[in-house]
């Protein structure tokens, strides 16, 4: 489908990434609302999030956008990082914005000393977990009832771990 969407949009740009700042934190937290999250992330969380010296926030745009059509934020520690969130916004999904912001990341977290990336996905999110395993992302854990759901129940949470180096 990818190349109907293309023939549909012919003025669509291949994405684009770059590192945000606390400039972006308003645009991060609406797209954080369309995550599919029990509970969105603020503004005002974001813009923290983003200043802070140990976290790495970077961005997909389309064209000449300025405004980020996705994002993914990680927080390094040591040799290691952690995928806080990633998102990409409902109308560039399938479009390859994720796989072209997750590359660019997690580039910059190895340049950056990263030898290892953990992260934690929601079991049955197929196309996620489709993404990070196209990576090299394999499973380590499970978490069951980790993640709380709009409707009350609770879902198991995927770890899963990258080696960089």
């Amino acid at each position: 489908m990818d190349w109907l969407r293309r023939l549909l949009h012919p003025d669509s740009a291949p994405p684009r990434t770059m590192r945000l700042d606390a400039g972006h934190a308003l645009q991060v937290a609406t797209l954080h609302h369309q995550g599919g999250f029990a509970r969105g992330w603020e503004p005002a969380e974001c813009a923290a999030l983003i200043a802070d010296a140990a976290v790495v926030a970077d961005g997909v745009f389309s064209g000449g956008g300025h405004h980020p059509e996705g994002f993914v934020i990680s927080r390094k520690a040591a040799d290691e990082a952690e995928i806080l969130s990633i998102v990409v916004a409902p109308a560039r999904r399938r479009d390859g914005f994720g796989r072209a912001l997750l590359a660019a990341h997690l580039a910059r977290l190895a340049e950056e000393g990263a030898n290892h990336v953990f992260l934690e996905v929601e079991e049955g999110n197929l196309p996620a977990e489709r993404l990070y395993r196209h990576f090299g992302f394999r499973e380590v854990g499970r978490r069951k009832g980790y993640y709380p759901k709009p409707d009350g129940t609770r879902a198991t949470a995927i770890a899963m771990r990258l080696d960089l180096a």
